[in-house]
């Protein structure tokens, strides 16, 4: 049997397998309201065999976005925009997820493909900036350092945004601590220079994140998984190392995660990361042999055999991938065949099952 079709059971959700879609911005949401554009792009993949569909970055309050097209969950009317992506995704046998996110000091960009670089200034719907402390990321503008009272209110947000996740009808939340945005600023010493509480110590540097995990459990309960993703490491001299990525990772499963999503860097602009297929399983092993808790791996995976062997050498439970489905959604049903695997194929699909 495949280990990358076989089902993974986490809480009460049961996925159909293990090769899921990565959540990817697509800088196409107005006013934090997801589009026609979002649902058929999600949907595609679930009709393509995916075991489990993660939406995109979706910001927890407006100055959490990344860019100022960004996807949104701060009020009701986005999370009745996201219901019917949602059910497109259950009508066509996927589980459907939803990352959770605050940009911080990487928040109000230009989207990637827009004529300038940088933040965006006021004047064309930019904001201020926050972040641990007050050190902008290369290139943007600088941000203000949160006090106590604004620390609490992005908890309070992520604990909201959460609530309407559920009430939208997502299977899993997944929350962003990673790629250099707001709770991985806080983890990493090279973007948080605080004292106090959250500041200095490994504990206190972890203390946002997992107040965000405990605060997310409580709105959830018991039956919805909840993943973090994280940067197991910086990729930059004195940053967060995958040492102490496993060690958050046993922290956020005592306060009641589930999965650890492991990626990798995008905290610095000196970052120097060696890209090749692959590239960041052997942090998503390092968390899984060294901690407590499933991971997941990703980053240049793109191949059938090569994700099953990911699983077979036992340095993760599941499978992100991102550019691969971007180039073939149905990459989860082209995976079977080649692997031999018996899945359950679309019946309007079924013509491409056997050759």
């Amino acid at each position: 049997m495949s280990l990358l079709f076989s089902p993974l059971h986490l809480r009460s959700v049961t996925f159909r397998n293990r090769l899921w879609v990565s959540p990817m911005c697509m800088y196409s949401a107005v006013d934090g309201l997801v589009q026609e554009w979002h649902h058929t792009h999600l949907s595609q993949f679930a009709s393509g065999g995916a075991g489990l569909i993660v939406a995109e970055a979706t910001a927890v309050v407006p100055e959490g976005r990344i860019s100022p097209r960004d996807a949104g969950l701060w009020n009701d009317e986005q999370r009745d925009a996201w219901t019917p992506i949602v059910t497109a995704i259950h009508d066509r046998g996927a589980t459907a997820g939803i990352q959770l996110a605050h940009a911080g000091r990487k928040a109000s960009t230009w989207w990637p493909w827009a004529d300038a670089r940088g933040s965006v200034p006021s004047a064309d719907g930019g904001w201020t900036t926050t972040a641990p402390s007050a050190i902008a990321f290369d290139g943007f503008a600088a941000p203000v350092a949160l006090d106590l009272e604004g620390i609490d209110r992005v908890v309070d947000a992520f604990a909201a945004a959460a609530r309407r996740a559920v009430d939208a009808g997502f299977d899993v939340l997944e929350i962003h601590g990673a790629h250099g945005y707001l709770l991985h600023q806080f983890l990493s010493p090279l973007s948080n220079l605080r004292d106090g509480e959250y500041g200095g110590s490994l504990e206190n540097r972890a203390r946002l994140l997992l107040r965000v995990v405990d605060a997310v459990r409580e709105v959830t309960g018991d039956g919805v998984p909840l993943f973090v993703r994280i940067s197991a490491t910086d990729h930059a001299d004195g940053g967060f190392t995958a040492e102490e990525a496993t060690v958050v990772g046993d922290w956020a499963a005592a306060h009641g995660a589930d999965l650890i999503d492991v990626s990798s860097g995008g905290l610095v602009a000196h970052q120097r990361i060696d890209v090749f297929p692959g590239y960041q399983v052997p942090l998503a092993e390092t968390v899984r042999r060294g901690g407590r808790i499933p991971v997941s791996a990703v980053g240049l995976i793109t191949a059938a055999a090569q994700a099953e062997q990911v699983l077979a050498d036992g340095a993760a439970d599941a499978i992100f991938a991102g550019r691969e489905w971007l180039r073939d959604p149905h990459f989860a049903l082209r995976a079977a065949h080649e692997l031999g695997a018996e899945v359950s194929w679309p019946p309007q699909y079924e013509r491409a099952r056997w050759r």
